[in-house]
């Protein structure tokens, strides 16, 4: 069982919803419909070697856990899986009554403090992330070994095309060798009736060497910065293939709104550390959201990023002292997960 077609044909599935923005009610026209599940494996799948802990589609929209992974993320106070023992009626699209045995007051613990704060962060680094790339684009026409390369004649420092060209050489008449116990740096040579094989062939990642006589003098010393071409290697593929895949209807809003950065991640930053306060004051997750229209607000654009990086800290640091005075338990009980899991699997079985 290793598709979702599979797994519907099985009837195994104890659990269907609607999850993501249309369950926290900041659905827009354009929002995608993601769907979660929780399956339990046929016994004989289960005892056997084929053990399947999560059957999803190409995109991670649609994503189904068995059992085991379900209850151990829970265990582990995932905030996308917490939520799921939450879910809005509307969202629910199919329900054993068996899944009614796992209830949030299991597994919520104070370990929410953590595991919701730690996923906000990842999603300010992913907005952060986007504002580098908007901010500091990578021209699509990719430099070159040549361009890292620099001359020093006299006092000055060239690059090794405003050498050549200031001093009328042509490329293909070079030739280099390296300087002994200096790292980088290379004699180069020049001559028209020589036979040198130049400073560096087409997309090539280094320097190429001549055969040059002792004999001949050079006319100047010329450097490699091997490590700005690699850390420009590096970011060239990490920003063409960001470009690549990059969803252009969300890339061009958030250009339109000027803010240079992604604002769908930071509203999922901030739902989720306004989802670790209420579990504190409260103990339970409110997957529908009551401050939608901040949110939105947020995700178009309506605030400058580093006021909501700062407001982001001191929610943070806000969650010490809520967490501190909550009546949370410390992490869900062990033993009587694994009893609960025991449970529901035998009598699914039989």
């Amino acid at each position: 069982m290793k598709t979702i077609a599979e797994l519907k044909a099985s009837g195994t599935i104890i659990f269907e919803c609607i999850s993501g923005s249309r369950a926290y009610g900041l659905d827009t026209a354009t929002s995608d419909t993601d769907i979660r599940g929780v399956f339990i494996l046929p016994k004989e799948k289960f005892y056997s070697l084929e053990y399947t802990g999560q059957i999803n589609n190409e995109t991670n929209d649609i994503v189904y856990y068995e059992l085991r992974k379900f209850i151990e993320l829970l265990y582990k106070n995932n905030p996308n899986i917490l939520e799921l023992l939450n879910i809005p009626e509307a969202c629910v699209l199919k329900k054993h009554p068996i899944f009614d045995q796992i209830k949030i007051e299991y597994f919520l613990s104070k370990l929410c403090k953590d595991t919701f704060a730690n996923y906000a962060y990842t999603q300010i680094k992913k907005a952060r992330g986007l504002n580098k790339k908007i901010v500091n684009p990578v021209d699509k026409e990719r430099k070159s070994v040549i361009d890292f390369c620099y001359i020093r004649t006299n006092k000055q420092s060239l690059t090794c095309k405003e050498f050549l060209t200031k001093s009328d050489l042509e490329i293909a008449n070079c030739g280099l060798v390296k300087i002994p116990h200096m790292k980088d740096c290379y004699n180069l040579f020049y001559g028209e009736e020589k036979e040198y094989q130049g400073i560096a062939r087409e997309n090539a990642n280094e320097v190429c060497l001549s055969s040059v006589p002792k004999e001949e003098q050079p006319i100047a010393m010329l450097y490699f910065n091997v490590d700005g071409y690699s850390s420009y290697c590096k970011k060239y593929k990490e920003y063409w293939t960001w470009v690549e895949k990059r969803n252009e209807a969300r890339y061009n809003n958030n250009v339109a709104h000027g803010k240079n950065y992604d604002t769908k991640n930071m509203m999922h930053t901030f739902r989720l550390l306004h989802m670790a306060e209420e579990i504190a004051k409260e103990g339970t997750v409110h997957v529908r959201r009551s401050d939608r229209d901040y949110l939105l607000g947020i995700k178009n654009g309506e605030f400058e990023y580093d006021d909501l990086v700062n407001k982001a800290e001191e929610l943070k640091v806000n969650l010490d002292v809520l967490y501190n005075k909550s009546n949370l338990i410390e992490r869900p009980n062990l033993v009587k997960v694994n009893e609960l899991l025991v449970k529901i699997r035998d009598n699914f079985y039989n």
